[in-house]
Order: C-alpha cells, then structure tokens, then sequence
C-alpha cells in the first residue's frame, strides 16, 4: 500500500508541485493550504491518516509552529518535516522541541525534500525502536519500561508521550547502558547518514527528552552528559525517578 503524505504549504504553485512530484515517486500526497483543513484531514475518522507531513510554518490563518504543536497533542509518532524560510537556528530548535522530526529550509532542492522524505519513512516503523532495536520482552531500566513492540515507554507505570525520534533515542540509549555515543553517532544511527542537520538538532531532542523522564532535568540520572564526547545512558538507572 502506497505512503501517504499531507503536504500543508499556502503558496499555490509550490504546493501543487510538492503534490504532483510526491505522487510521481509513488505515494500518495494530500495537498491543503491552510493549517485547520490540514488538521481535519489528518485527523479525519479514527485517528491519523498519513505516514508523514511536510509543513510549512508560514500559513495564513495558522502559524506552523502551533499547527504542529496541536498535532503532537494528538499524535506522538508520525513523522513531521517543517518547511521554512526561517534559517536562524532558534527558528530551527523551535521547531524541533515542538515536535518536528526534520527540517529543510527554503529555497530548497526538491530532491533533497525527496531524501529527507525517503529517510524517514524507511526509519518509520523501524524508526520508533531506532538502530533497529526490538525490545522483546521490554527493556526494565528502574522505574523506566521501554516496549519497542508497543512503541511505549512509561514511567513508573505512566505513560510517556514520546515523539518517534525521542523513542528511538531512548530505545537506543537503553540497549547499550553506559556506552558513550557522540552527537554524530546519534545522527547517523537515529537521523540517518543522509541527514546533514545540525549537531544542535541532537542537543534540542535530548533536553526535551530529560524533561520528560528526569526528576531534575538539570541533575539527569538516565541521560548523562560525558563532557568532550557525548552522551550516555545510566548503567544503574536510578530505582526512584519520576516524570517532570
């Protein structure tokens, strides 16, 4: 069955160009020009119907940023790219602690949209357990439960609400407890070797990962900082963590 992508983008010309190039690489693409036709479409019946967005953060009667963050508060996993013309890097870390998996900023190359694109569904589902980890039976770290099978992690028995990219992250921290993986180790197993984005996109999805398993995201116990290298995962994770 063909991939399904909701391309939201409120320029005519560019968006029926994303729509016909997308459909001729073989998925199916839903164009809208506006954020809340976008999210009804998404969202239309039981829950979502595409395996990937492309969004544009100039819209006219929605600002991308909240488009996107009203997406995650609904769903944590399908993978979103934000498409911008705004290349200052606080634009760029925005849009990544929001929820966004990717970014491209304009004026861009279709063929390179075309690889970010390829690389993320080819990550999706796999992507969501990272490094193709398979978590079978769960990973117990403490009071941390990691279920690739299930795409869940909880927190002394709560739910997490992780993205896909916080997941992989996560599921590959667990797997290799006490190994030290630099940013551009992160990269490539998490993001993929075709991804050319920065080493802070790796740094925004950390912080927003402690902040949502840490006690103290200031003191990690699970992700820790090894200063001149990277970051690892606890060989004893702590028996007393709670969500922040």
């Amino acid at each position: 069955m063909p991939q399904r992508i909701l391309c939201v983008e409120d320029t005519p010309e560019i968006g029926r160009m994303l729509e016909k190039r997308l459909s001729e690489a073989g998925y199916v693409c839903d164009w809208r020009s506006e954020g809340r036709t976008a999210l009804d479409a998404f969202f239309a019946g039981d829950g979502a119907n595409y395996d990937l967005v492309i969004l544009d953060l100039m819209l006219p009667d929605m600002d991308g940023l909240e488009l996107c963050r009203q997406l995650r508060q609904r769903d944590a996993l399908t993978p979103v790219i934000m498409v911008t013309a705004r290349a200052a890097i606080r634009d760029v870390v925005v849009g990544l602690e929001i929820g966004a998996d990717d970014y491209i900023t304009k004026p861009f190359h279709l063929q390179i949209l075309l690889a970010r694109v390829q690389a993320l569904l080819r990550r999706c589902p796999e992507a969501m357990g990272g490094d193709n980890i398979v978590a079978n039976p769960p990973l117990v770290c403490g009071p941390l439960v990691i279920d690739a099978d299930k795409r869940l992690a909880t927190l002394d028995g709560a739910p997490v609400q992780l993205t896909g990219k916080e997941f992989a992250l996560l599921s590959l921290f667990a797997r290799h407890p006490g190994h030290s993986f630099s940013r551009g180790d992160l990269l490539d197993r998490v993001w993929g070797k075709e991804f050319d984005g920065y080493d802070h996109t790796v740094n925004t999805h950390i912080n927003r990962l402690r902040g949502k398993i840490e006690s103290d995201p200031a003191k990690p116990r699970f992700i820790q900082t090894v200063w001149g290298v990277g970051y690892r995962f606890a060989e004893q994770p702590p028996s007393d963590a709670a969500a922040s």
